[in-house]
């Protein structure tokens, strides 16, 4: 896959390891003949270590040897999580601490949430760019503030928090962005 296509969430072969990428920066070339530098932070898979890599317009590397599958949470046992696969009902268990970015935005019934397996093995999840989740606390709104920017903290069903509108309340249902934590609006 050439630099110029590669986009945020491919899974490349990058030194012998699947490399998931995070975010892209371009670097449009300042003088004639120059290349434009695509530079990409990823994480490898496999030992979770952040990885920086730059590549010029026309190099490329792999894509990995991998597949995304559809799995549901089974439950959490303090330093697993084990997950469920919606297909072929093979259970696949993941250490807490690698995907706790991601369990922020997990809850029992949870959809759209997918296995990145790599050798019939689970080596992460992948959950979608935005969710839906109840406010379970926040204080109340104050009469009249409606019209104006303000907000204020709330704990979602999950435990995290954002900062919302200051006319939302308890038990409303918010759409929340999981890769910058912010409020989008009220779902559906």
């Amino acid at each position: 896959m050439q630099a110029k296509e590669i986009k945020n969430g491919s899974v490349l072969n990058y030194n012998d390891a699947p490399t998931i990428i995070e975010s892209i920066s371009v670097q449009s070339p300042s003088a004639r003949g120059a290349a434009t530098l695509y530079k990409f932070r990823g994480r490898n898979l496999v030992t979770k270590q952040k990885v920086d890599i730059t590549l010029k317009g026309g190099e490329s590397l792999e894509e990995a040897d991998f597949e995304r599958r559809s799995v549901t949470l089974m439950y959490s046992d303090g330093t697993e999580i084990h997950f469920l696969d919606s297909s072929d009902y093979n259970q696949y268990s993941i250490a807490a601490e690698d995907i706790a970015h991601e369990m922020q935005y997990v809850t029992e019934g949870s959809e759209g949430i997918l296995g990145l397996i790599y050798n019939d093995q689970c080596v992460g999840i992948q959950i979608p760019q935005t969710v839906e989740m109840e406010i379970t606390q926040t204080d109340p709104g104050v009469k009249g503030n409606s019209a104006t920017g303000r907000t204020k903290p709330a704990t979602l069903a999950s435990g995290v928090q954002i900062q919302v509108p200051e006319y939302l309340k308890e038990g409303e249902i918010v759409k929340v962005d999981t890769r910058t934590n912010e409020f989008l609006g009220r779902a559906n």
